[in-house]
């Protein structure tokens, strides 16, 4: 038996303003090519679906085309809520799904009792039992307690995800021996931050406030642990795979120093589980430049256009020592006829030993108060919108003052 394990699709999501329905669109294609190529027969989601809780009708047509198109293929979907799903939302479908080999998972109650599922090969047979664990939310697995302190709170959370991790576990345990299926291995699955993960800028934090992280060691030990909510692919250390699949598209600039991918695990009769990843196309060509307007220049030349006539999403950040009002303008037309988009343009602000000096030796007098402040706003990652903003909003505000001061 095959089985993908995937995360973090993060359907609806818009990018500075631009959608990532063409994105998405690509990528299903290319996860049902591959579920057929590899006759796949189960795909587990750990979480986050969609992007927000109230997902655009375009996200969600997205979605129900998927589940339709892969009845061809024979595949089971299990899609399991994360922090950014809505658990109404998700349950609009659930029963209607449920007759397409789909299963919406969306918390411990939902499934009116144990949340086990057998996977089962194409033939029938059961080959894995899944603990289809979504998103906790600490009111679906904690009871309030007044009086805690802070970190009595957030012992008090672990131990809850702890325990309900634990207790579905050994239900699976007792399911298989109750049904002869012992050797059958178990997964489980989550959407939570492990310790010791890499994060990225497009990661929310979640438990804010009480449970920063999850220990690898309090996972029970189920053979695999698919889990959801880093978008970068990685383990978890641990003697059983503890497996974060990562999103399938670079949701923020930050993730583009790592492929993206999939986990495909495969079962084998009275062998261990094994799994591999398999890297996922870039359906959006996307770069981070940094440096100096000279270094950019080059760096702009040295882009190759994309074979697929897109167009390519930049995030620039120019170093400089003096602050440009024009900078928007110059970056605008080093660019022009390129095959490039600037989603985001940000200035890094460096100070030269000389200007230090100078600031060294200037005192308050010598400068007016209108310099304090853009002195200030060079030192904040503003783009040149946000800068202009606030310095407009600085000079209405001193006028208003000078007025009432009149």
């Amino acid at each position: 038996m095959k089985i993908v394990h995937t995360s973090d699709w993060h359907l609806g999501q818009f990018f500075y303003a631009r959608s990532r329905a063409a994105e998405h669109q690509a990528f299903f294609h290319w996860l049902k090519r591959l579920v057929i190529d590899q006759e796949v027969d189960a795909i587990i989601v750990a979480g986050d679906i969609f992007d927000t809780a109230t997902p655009a009708s375009y996200a969600r047509e997205l979605l129900n085309q998927f589940i339709v198109s892969l009845q061809e293929t024979g595949c089971q979907l299990y899609l399991l809520a994360g922090n950014h799903d809505s658990v109404a939302t998700l349950n609009e479908s659930r029963e209607l799904v449920a007759c397409l080999n789909t299963h919406i998972i969306t918390g411990p109650d939902e499934q009116g009792g144990s949340p086990l599922f057998p996977l089962k090969e194409r033939n029938g047979n059961i080959a894995a039992i899944l603990c289809a664990i979504p998103y906790l939310r600490p009111r679906d697995i904690q009871l309030s307690q007044a009086g805690l302190s802070g970190k009595e709170k957030q012992q008090d959370l672990l131990q809850a995800i702890t325990r309900y991790y634990h207790d579905i576990f050994q239900q699976a345990c007792d399911y298989s021996a109750q049904h002869q299926l012992e050797s059958l291995p178990i997964i489980a699955t989550g959407h939570l931050t492990a310790l010791g993960v890499t994060k990225s800028d497009s990661v929310r934090d979640i438990y804010i406030g009480s449970l920063e992280a999850f220990p690898a060691n309090a996972f029970p030990p189920a053979d695999y642990i698919a889990l959801g909510h880093i978008h970068r692919p990685q383990n978890v250390s641990g003697e059983k795979p503890i497996r974060y699949s990562g999103s399938p598209i670079p949701l923020s600039f930050d993730e583009l120093g790592s492929s993206k991918s999939i986990t495909l695990i495969t079962l084998t009769a009275d062998q261990p589980l094994q799994w591999q990843t398999v890297d996922i196309p870039c359906f959006q060509p996307m770069r981070s430049l940094k440096g100096s307007l000279s270094e950019l220049a080059d760096q702009l030349a040295a882009l190759e256009a994309p074979i697929s006539g897109q167009k390519i999403w930049l995030d620039i950040e120019i170093h400089h020592e003096e602050y440009l009002s024009d900078l928007q303008q110059r970056v605008e037309k080093m660019a022009e006829g390129l095959a490039v988009e600037i989603l985001l343009l940000r200035r890094k602000r460096l100070q030269s030993s000389l200007a230090v000096n100078i600031k060294m030796k200037e005192t308050l007098n010598e400068l007016t108060p209108e310099e304090v402040f853009r002195r200030r706003l060079a030192q904040e990652p503003l783009d040149e919108a946000q800068y202009h903003s606030m310095l407009q909003l600085f000079r209405e505000v001193s006028a208003q003052l000078n007025e009432e001061q009149g």
